[in-house]
């Protein structure tokens, strides 16, 4: 028993995770390459299952007695989770008392007890090492116990004990369970380690975690142990090196509780020159032998008495844990003017994470796909995906890529004005690939994807996915017409000296986001205008939820009208995306009704709702127009004619352009749908926890599997272990971003400073809008600043005094909605969203690109 669960620290390594748990395994790996680590030892995990497989009261399955006369009524889902969250407690409460009260087998405590005395008897750390502890994606970071300075056998019997019992704390469940870890596979290990007399101790990153520079080591000290830094009980010395360990940036910290200091009180929390290049070197090390940043404890023994671990430029150190950093930010890049340009589509919606899933059906199939092939039928070569950086198929990082000619441009180019001569009457619905489009996807939808067979299903995906190929060859076609039009129109006005109208002129565009506009508008005011509904409006809480009117209105005999016009709209435009047209994941309108409701809700509260806006728009073509006309050199009747069909021409290019890109959506809820009946299957089969895991899969690894009810037990495990995994990885990332742009500190008295966009100033209060789920929140007349936008946005636009996006320019969605709106905006702030907060009263200044 004592080969099995008692190990020197030295005899595990970073393949021993199962054995010795991630903070065991990543000691004794450190061991192994030299690095100075205080001596100890390792009581496995064996030790832990072996006693959980003696008494039923040890094991993650144990359901404790209900308490009270009678296990209370589920009467409502909220209900249901008060009484899941209380049972879950309870279920926690007897765990961790059996395990802290648990008898030690007289083997394993002499094994236990041996150990300690080979390390001289004295003062120990007593450490938890989990299984699902210190990973590359879940760091586990105080979840589990530790206890330290801890002398004698019976109190190092108790502490391990209180080791154990802290794997079914509240909080060390509910984080495995956000990370849909299975608490029948986890166990743990407990680390005992000889206690260094620190004087000073405290946490290194080897990549700035704030910046994400990973030229830059952070080292942060306090005299006594390194608890005091972990815990936040001081606020220590705060150092910031180059790769060398070279001094950059020191801020002093401040007294607060010493831990453990050893010996003299008077020992500060500064380090030395000599200790910080030490302790670089050493970070340097295991960086490097790991191959990815890296997140340290350590210690430093001020006592020359001790001559332990004696360390080179006479400096001893101790380190005491290691694990890879989590949600470290990328890097910030620079981008140049041809970057920022070919790469806005992915810029604009990077803040939305793709899933495994994502990455290897819609997203390589949807825009960013189009944008390449449109790319290539110049001649141009950019993949925009190839930018996209995995780690094990989760999306961690965003490389923009830059546009490259290939030779294909001598015989691509040409084709250009070709296509022009084909397709210059823009007539692109009448095309027969079109009219094929649409009758597939109608058949598509005639099929539930809940009535097909598994190979039926998995084909049915395969054919929607090869459906956006019609709209991407229609674009790639048509385009070039729509673009010549375009150009033709600012050519002619350049030369009349009319430049300055060509926003004027193309706003009255008939184009699918105007024809959605006013649609919702129509509804809104529908809303607002009737006596019942508008009266339970009026009641409403501003903040209510779109889901929970929805629910109330279909009771309401009275909304039947408005709910029959709300069921066509979305019938017709619900393929419209909510956070992103680049992944599939995230709900289209008809898969989130309550959302496009609280769109609805708010314009109703809003003056001149949005019905008004196609008025307005054309209102002021016509004026553009009008004005146009008067010019002297166009008094002719057959030029005039002519100057019209150009502006008709402009017009109906910019609709090429809008709905060919809702053209390609209309697949999205087709996918979507189907992937989800996927996930549905493997959860009813018991092979995934969760129907929502299936985004955690890569699109090959479904197509490989045997039929959901015929799968394996080695196969299903192997499933829920890599579903595991990347749901660490995701959750560590966090809401870090995927592409970081370098910026500069604005100028003057500007609180930010980006691109001009659409002209004007005006001020407001602040309101961040992050993603759809807080369109509800925007009142009318404030600054609407978000971190992207897409056409779902539209409608905001109407309540909104100006406009600040962090990403985006002049030729982005918001920037030419803001300049049909009439509203200032300021694109490609970078960080308006983390700068700025709700309620602060700014003023943006449209014309300079500043926010004051």
């Amino acid at each position: 028993m004592s080969e099995r669960t008692v190990l020197p620290l030295r005899d595990v390594g970073r393949d021993s995770l199962a054995v010795a748990g991630g903070k065991g395994a990543n000691l004794g790996e450190l061991i192994k390459i030299g690095m100075p680590v205080p001596d100890g030892f390792v009581i496995t995990t064996e030790a832990y299952r072996q006693l959980a497989d003696s008494a039923v009261e040890l094991r993650p399955d144990f359901q404790p007695a209900a308490t009270g006369s009678s296990a209370p009524k589920r009467s409502s889902p909220s209900r249901s989770t008060e009484v899941d969250q209380r049972q879950g407690r309870h279920r926690g409460d007897q765990l961790r008392r059996a395990w802290t009260t648990v008898e030690f087998p007289d083997e394993l405590r002499e094994s236990v007890l041996a150990a300690y005395r080979q390390l001289g008897g004295g003062a120990v750390a007593v450490r938890s090492s989990a299984t699902a502890e210190d990973l590359p994606g879940a760091a586990f970071a105080g979840q589990q116990d530790s206890y330290l300075d801890i002398i004698g056998e019976d109190a190092l019997v108790d502490a391990v004990r209180r080791c154990w019992a802290s794997l079914w704390t509240d909080r060390a469940i509910a984080y495995r369970a956000r990370l849909a870890i299975p608490e029948s596979e986890v166990a743990i290990a407990v680390v005992v380690q000889q206690m260094a007399p620190a004087a000073v101790a405290g946490v290194m990153f080897t990549a700035d975690p704030v910046s994400g520079e990973r030229d830059k080591i952070i080292i942060e000290s306090a005299p006594g142990l390194g608890e005091a830094v972990v815990s936040g009980a001081v606020t220590p010395e705060h150092y910031r090196l180059g790769p060398d360990g070279s001094l950059i940036d020191h801020r002093a910290g401040r007294a607060g509780v010493v831990v453990g200091a050893a010996e003299a009180a008077a020992d500060s929390g500064e380090l030395t020159e000599r200790e910080l290049h030490r302790l670089a070197e050493l970070g340097r090390s295991v960086q490097d032998h790991y191959g990815r940043p890296m997140d340290l404890e350590w210690a430093i023994v001020r006592d020359h008495r001790d001559q332990r671990l004696d360390d080179p430029l006479g400096v001893r150190v101790r380190l005491v844990q290691a694990r890879p950093m989590t949600a470290l930010p990328p890097e910030a890049i620079e981008l140049s003017a041809v970057q920022r340009r070919t790469n806005q589509v992915v810029l604009d919606y990077l803040p939305v994470r793709p899933y495994p899933l994502d990455m290897t059906t819609w997203t390589v199939r949807g825009p960013a796909e189009m944008l390449t092939r449109m790319a290539a039928s110049v001649g141009v070569e950019l993949d925009l995906i190839s930018g996209v950086h995995q780690t094990d198929g989760v999306v961690d990082g965003y490389r923009p890529v830059t546009p490259r000619p290939t030779f294909k441009i001598i015989t691509a180019f040409p084709s250009v004005p070709r296509r022009v001569r084909r397709y210059g009457g823009l007539q692109w619905r009448q095309d027969d690939r079109y009219l094929r489009f649409r009758r597939l996807l109608d058949s598509l939808s005639a099929r539930s994807p809940a009535d097909l067979g598994w190979s039926e299903l998995l084909r049915h995906v395969r054919t929607t996915m090869t459906a956006v190929d019609t709209p991407t060859a229609l674009r790639v076609d048509y385009l070039p017409a729509a673009g010549a039009a375009l150009i033709r129109l600012m050519l002619i006005l350049t030369l009349l000296g009319r430049r300055q109208l060509l926003g004027d002129l193309i706003t009255g565009a008939p184009t699918i986001t105007r024809e959605i506009d006013d649609q919702l508008g129509q509804l809104a005011r529908n809303l607002s205008g009737h006596p019942a509904l508008s009266t339970r409006l009026d009641r409403a809480d501003d903040h209510l939820d779109g889901d929970a009117l929805l629910r109330v209105l279909r009771d309401d005999p009275a909304a039947a009208d408005f709910l029959s016009q709300f069921d066509d709209f979305l019938q017709q435009y619900g393929a419209r995306e909510t956070d992103s047209p680049l992944v599939v994941s995230s709900p289209t309108w008809v898969d989130a009704p309550g959302r496009v409701l609280e769109l609805i809700m708010m314009l109703a509260r809003t003056e001149g709702t949005a019905a008004g806006s196609t008025v307005d728009k054309q209102a002021v073509a016509r004026r553009a127009t009008s004005r146009l006309l008067r010019h002297p050199w166009l008094r002719r009747p057959s030029v005039r004619g002519r100057v019209l069909r150009w502006i008709d021409a402009a017009q109906s290019g910019v609709g090429v352009r809008e709905d060919t890109h809702y053209e390609l959506l209309r697949s999205l809820p087709l996918l979507r749908r189907a992937l989800i009946e996927i996930g549905r299957r493997l959860a009813d089969a018991g092979v995934i926890g969760d129907a929502a895991d299936v985004w955690h899969l890569r699109w090959d690894e479904i197509e490989s599997l045997t039929p959901p009810d015929q799968l394996s037990g080695p196969e299903a495990a192997r499933i829920r272990t890599v579903i595991q995994k990347r749901s660490a990885v995701r959750e560590a990332l966090g809401s870090t971003p995927l592409v970081k742009i370098k910026t500069t500190e604005p100028g003057g008295d500007a609180l930010l400073t980006g691109t001009p966009a659409s002209s004007g100033r005006a001020g407001g209060t602040v309101r961040i809008i992050r993603d759809s789920n807080d369109f509800g929140s925007l009142r009318s007349g404030e600054v609407l600043v978000c971190p992207y936008t897409n056409p779902s946005w539209t409608p905001l636009f109407q309540r909104a005094s100006a406009v600040v996006v962090d990403t985006g320019g002049p030729g982005s969605h918001a920037a030419i909605v803001a300049r049909e709106y009439g509203i200032p905006a300021v694109m490609g702030t970078v960080d308006g969203t983390s700068r700025l907060a709700d309620g602060q009263q700014v003023t943006v200044d449209g014309d300079h690109g500043r926010v004051f």
